[in-house]
């Protein structure tokens, strides 16, 4: 990532409970505007990753800052996207969306303005009057991605957000968060267990070993995008995340 700025540090990174270490010593750093996938076998620890880069779970050693500081929700706007959609069952898509712009007290003239041009870049413009019970799973995590982006996180952290999706729709939401993405050039650690999807998006992805998880190796995914899963670059970068990965 030369000329890239480090916009987070994570060093000796830690996570226990009681006598089960479940992150170990992990040490690597994040870029501005950067989309880095994480990976590794399954149940090493990835959501607790997520929950602990976040602050929703205290560190039990090392250290993450962002600029230099401890992330702190009061001075840092920190995104998450989960493995469910989350979408406020009462409240229209347009209404769903500006709810951070909201609780921010941003101004509405800045709140519509922000609001329609995320709606248009999602696609979801003409559905902005619907209700959740009238849109389908794909659409709901559209309209999560909206929200997310639309308060300009400093950082999104995005936990395996497509897995209950079929694959279609999956390809199509990978493109509309690509997209997104390119445009607004946020920074977005996604975590996954789809080893394609992780080549399919990021600049750079991390491989995690099995518990006590550390980061076993970081492979970087120099591909233009829109990205073609059958060609050749794409498939020896996927079959490298692949050999990684197994553990047995």
């Amino acid at each position: 990532m030369a000329g890239r700025k480090v916009k987070i540090e994570v060093r000796n990174l830690s996570k226990h409970f009681d006598d089960l270490i479940v992150l170990h010593q992990m040490d690597f750093d994040i870029y501005e505007g950067e989309f880095l996938c994480v990976v590794g076998p399954t149940g090493c620890g990835k959501t607790t990753f997520c929950n602990v880069v976040t602050g929703l779970l205290p560190i039990t050693e090392g250290s993450i800052t962002m600029g230099g500081e401890k992330i702190d929700f009061k001075k840092h706007n920190v995104s998450f996207v989960f493995q469910e959609p989350s979408c406020i069952p009462w409240r229209t898509i347009w209404d769903d969306v500006k709810i951070g712009l909201e609780i921010r007290k941003v101004p509405k003239k800045e709140i519509n303005e922000r609001v329609s041009a995320i709606l248009d870049l999602t696609g979801l413009t003409e559905f902005k009057d619907f209700y959740p019970s009238q849109i389908s799973a794909g659409m709901k995590q559209r309209v999560v991605i909206a929200r997310s982006f639309v308060t300009e996180p400093d950082l999104l952290l995005m936990d395996e957000p497509f897995g209950q999706l079929d694959s279609s729709t999956r390809f199509y939401i990978e493109n509309q968060l690509i997209k997104v993405w390119q445009k607004t050039k946020r920074t977005i650690i996604f975590v996954t267990h789809n080893l394609e999807e992780a080549v399919y998006l990021s600049e750079r992805i991390l491989v995690c070993t099995q518990k006590p998880t550390g980061i076993k190796e970081e492979v970087i995914v120099d591909l233009p995008h829109p990205r073609d899963i059958t060609d050749r670059e794409f498939v020896k970068i996927r079959n490298r995340v692949t050999d990684l990965v197994k553990w047995w």
